[in-house]
């Protein structure tokens, strides 16, 4: 506390002689001086931590040394002290992002508040955030051991996702390490809940959660109307907490009229989730019901180039046809940059669908290029990078026009993604499925502890490739690999994002309903 170095500047500053005493017997250093050029001067000497302005002096008033101090030492937190309560005044000093705003008489009692809110904010928040979450954690450690229903499972999810945004802020990795082992072993409870009740799900007597293929009927069409147009963004990837991440973003913008998690189908791979999401059908039904457009696993060509064609036959079987919608996939910036430019053209459909693959992008990028990796080496840095990314992009243009040409905004995702830490050897034979969080196949070999199995696909309404052919899904963060060339394969994929399997946050994903501000 003792190196705490302030500069005073008042030109009746002997007057604040018992205010400057109270500060040096708690161990402060104050500099005093009685006008603005002669602070300029000490301060282009000597380095303060903060500064005490006063606003009204002969000479340079405060407000002009204000912009003289910022222009030298931009970062320099000065706290404005005015007889005035002039709001002209505090808007130009807010402007001019002063650190705080006092107005005299002052008692000692607000500089020290002052003080300590400029210099002690980050320890003292970091220590209330710390403690809070100590005594958070016993109860959701005892949560774990209690929590039996997909709504629990929800609300658990969240908390730690609270806690994860919480801590962030602070600098105290023993914490996060806390936290982190909290969310393997939700991970590893949430791994068996699924596996003992996932099925049930699929039967009319069994209370289940919203799905991807419930999604859309039973929360998207009753938001839509014919009176106010509605943008219907799916952002490929997205993970609850990188849409907490930039939702002050959209804040600014849009307001919440509704939040709701809801769970993603199996696997956790686009091209299951998110047909699901717009055909309105499981991955079974889906083969049968339109076999031109379902692609198996071990089919050639792109699995998700009929979404359109989906959203139509579901709309239809809804009697929903007469309504005016388009569909629209963004896979790069040239694409999303056009979509932009024309969008004053989209306000007379009644619902708009904008598939955006940026967080695809971003994650299977981590797996190839080094820099990405480099970039998004922990969640931490990857809901930053997803952050920095949906501030520039193309979207929050279109978000911004949807907002002044009045659309309703509703934002979700297909599924979300694990850093995954820990491989698990899988045998197969050469048809089986490429991607490292599930594999379907015939006579599959692997760890039984380390995934969901479904010896019978029908199960859980997904297709068989052949007769025998079974799925596997990895829990928590594992990743599934082949035995060939393992050790190879194993340092290039751990610590990348992928999806496909059991986790929380792959599941448990983000629906949102705005309305324009």
């Amino acid at each position: 506390m003792n190196n705490i170095n302030i500069l005073w500047v008042d030109d009746e500053i002997d007057l604040l002689k018992p205010h400057i005493l109270f500060l040096e017997q708690k161990q402060y250093k104050v500099t005093t001086c009685k006008s603005g050029t002669e602070a300029i001067e000490i301060i282009n000497d000597t380095n303060f931590d903060i500064v005490f302005l006063d606003e009204n002096m002969p000479g340079l008033t405060g407000l002009e040394t204000l912009n003289e101090i910022k222009e030298k030492r931009a970062n320099l937190p000065v706290v404005m002290i005015t007889k005035s309560e002039e709001e002209y005044i505090m808007e130009e000093a807010i402007g001019s992002k002063i650190a705080d705003y006092l107005i005299k008489p002052v008692n000692p009692n607000q500089i020290l508040l002052s003080l300590k809110k400029n210099l002690d904010h980050s320890r003292l928040v970091s220590e209330k955030t710390t403690s809070n979450y100590q005594q958070e954690f016993r109860k959701i450690a005892m949560d774990l051991s209690m929590v039996n229903s997909f709504k629990e499972w929800e609300e658990l999810y969240q908390k730690l996702i609270y806690w994860e945004l919480q801590l962030e802020d602070i600098e105290d990795v023993g914490m996060t390490e806390i936290l982190e082992s909290q969310k393997s072993e939700a991970n590893q409870q949430f791994g068996k809940f699924i596996d003992k009740n996932y099925p049930s799900w699929f039967d009319h007597n069994t209370e289940a959660p919203i799905m991807s293929h419930t999604l859309f009927k039973e929360k998207v069409v009753p938001e839509l109307s014919d009176k106010q147009p509605t943008l219907f963004v799916v952002i490929d990837n997205l993970r609850y907490d990188q849409w907490k991440a930039f939702e002050p973003i959209v804040n600014n913008y849009y307001k919440k009229t509704y939040e709701e998690p809801f769970y993603s189908i199996l696997p956790t791979a686009t091209q299951y989730a998110r047909n699901a999401i717009f055909s309105g059908l499981m991955p079974s039904d889906m083969e049968k019901l339109h076999p031109d457009l379902w692609k198996n696993d071990t089919d050639d060509g792109g699995k998700n180039l009929h979404e359109a064609e989906f959203l139509d036959a579901q709309l239809k079987r809804l009697g929903l046809s007469h309504l005016k919608h388009e569909y629209h996939k963004i896979t790069n910036l040239k694409s999303g940059k056009k979509l932009v430019e024309n969008f004053k053209a989209l306000k007379d459909n009644d619902l708009t669908v904008v598939v955006y693959n940026f967080v695809d992008m971003l994650s299977h990028a981590k797996t190839e290029m080094e820099v990405v990796k480099e970039l998004a080496s922990n969640d931490k840095a990857y809901r930053s990078l997803t952050q920095s990314w949906f501030k520039n992009s193309p979207l929050l243009e279109m978000i911004q026009q949807a907002q002044l040409l009045g659309f309703k905004l509703i934002l979700t995702t297909d599924h979300g993604t694990i850093n995954v830490k820990n491989p698990s050897r899988v045998i197969g034979d050469r048809d089986t499925s490429l991607n490292l969080r599930y594999k379907t196949g015939r006579s599959l070999t692997y760890e039984n502890k380390d995934v969901l199995a479904a010896k019978d696909p029908k199960t859980i309404h997904l297709p068989s490739i052949t007769m025998s052919s079974s799925y596997i899904f990895a829990k928590g963060d594992v990743f599934l690999a082949y035995p060939n060339n393992y050790n190879h394969y194993v340092s290039y994929y751990r610590n990348t994002y992928q999806h496909g399997g059991v986790s929380l946050e792959e599941m448990i994903i983000p629906f949102v309903v705005m309305s324009p501000k």
